[in-house]
């Protein structure tokens, strides 16, 4: 099971925005749609959070864009877990451009986990911590 992540993807049209290049709400889909297919590479599909009556939900994106990405490239976003705590985790991801090893843009995203039926907050269990290899920050 990975402990670093990658999200392979070509950019299409619905993703430019009125400057030629991608859009910046792109990006945090990109993190969106990686973070969940980490999760399931792991053994957490969707289902299995909704089984258990939990789910995370995002408390904060930290992104900095370094280059723009544009029509018909292909990009990877590569994502990874750095902690768990209480009722947290923080991920990571690096979305690059293979074809020049451009790095686009760097981010963080920290989850908070709560349960479904009433939004609040709960301890993330140890089998869920468990499935997934804690990438040092550096």
């Amino acid at each position: 099971m990975p402990a670093i992540y990658t999200l392979r993807h070509t950019i299409v049209e619905a993703e430019i925005d009125q400057q030629g290049h991608v859009n910046n709400v792109e990006y945090v889909k990109w993190m969106q749609q990686a973070a969940v297919e980490h999760s399931t590479a792991q053994g957490w599909p969707p289902q299995r959070y909704e089984r258990i009556g939990s789910v995370w939900v995002v408390r904060s994106h930290t992104i900095e864009y370094l280059q723009p990405a544009f029509l018909g490239q292909s990009i990877e976003v590569e994502t990874w877990v750095v902690d768990f705590r209480k009722i947290q985790s923080r991920r990571k991801y690096k979305i690059v451009r293979p074809s020049d090893a451009a790095l686009l843009a760097t981010a963080e995203t920290n989850w908070a986990f709560i349960g479904l039926e009433h939004h609040v907050p709960r301890r993330v269990p140890q089998e869920l911590i468990d499935s997934f290899e804690v990438v040092d920050e550096a």
